[in-house]
């Protein structure tokens, strides 16, 4: 089932997207699905008519994953880490399909890095790896966008992550998905950049939700961005980064700076 977020006039909804591509409707659904359950009402729109938000504006927390694909590291001249390499971003960095993402002014080196994401369905802590599908509500696509040149001159990397717009989620959450064998690319203004595979990932996306589970307690609507494969390079005013993911779909950003 696609969930998605949504705007025809005025007030976000959800719903739930149906039927092939190019003729997609979306069925409006009650409230909030993280808390109410998927209950659809009779209002459908068609999905050409209505304009996709960022599928969850997390309540909490983002919380990435460095260095989760060997050849990812080795193309940055890092080592894979023994322990999972885990930070967190912003809320206000999340934005939708379609939005614009703002170079920041600290920074002249934006890179690209197209990553399967886990949205997390309910609160819970020190989750058991083989009880993690119990607690997520489903997958959508995510750019993690980082200022490189600030990332290498700061210990902490709150700044070249976490700045506003750099975490564009979308275009929906998938919920009936198996993360385990999913092909994740990445076009710069057309361009393949990035052609990897989720079975690629040093843990896995469900591994890493135990982990993180012991570090953090998670909340319905938290994201966790799983890492991404090689092929990472820049972006400059005017490009556009376009991600898709096997069984969720395309998410695409154009780049702007103010």
């Amino acid at each position: 089932m696609r969930i998605a977020r949504f705007v025809v006039d005025s007030d976000p909804m959800y719903g739930v997207v149906e039927g092939e591509p190019g003729s997609e409707t979306v069925t409006v659904i009650h409230g909030d699905p993280f808390f109410n359950g998927v209950e659809r009402t009779s209002v459908k729109h068609k999905l050409e008519d209505v304009r996709l938000l960022a599928p969850i504006i997390p309540r909490s927390k983002v919380i990435g994953v460095g260095r989760n694909y060997a050849e990812h590291a080795a193309e940055l001249g890092n080592e894979v880490p023994a322990q999972p390499l885990l930070f967190l971003k912003p809320n206000t960095a999340v934005v939708g399909p379609g939005d614009p993402v703002v170079l920041p002014e600290f920074s002249e080196e934006v890179s690209f890095e197209a990553e399967l994401c886990v949205v997390i369905g309910r609160i819970c802590k020190d989750v058991p790896e083989e009880r993690v599908d119990d607690v997520i509500f489903g997958y959508t696509c995510g750019n993690d966008l980082t200022a490189r040149d600030v990332q290498k001159t700061e210990l902490q990397w709150a700044r070249a992550k976490g700045f506003d717009t750099s975490a564009p989620l979308g275009p929906w959450i998938e919920t009936e998905l198996d993360p385990d064998d999913l092909d994740v690319k990445g076009w710069l203004n057309g361009d393949l950049r990035q052609d990897g595979n989720t079975r690629d990932m040093i843990r896995s996306a469900r591994e890493l939700v135990s982990i993180v589970s012991q570090a953090f307690t998670l909340l319905p609507g938290d994201v966790i961005m799983t890492g991404t494969p090689a092929g990472v390079g820049l972006v400059s005013e005017g490009d556009r980064y376009e991600i898709e993911i096997e069984g969720i779909g395309r998410l695409s950003n154009p780049v702007v700076r103010r």
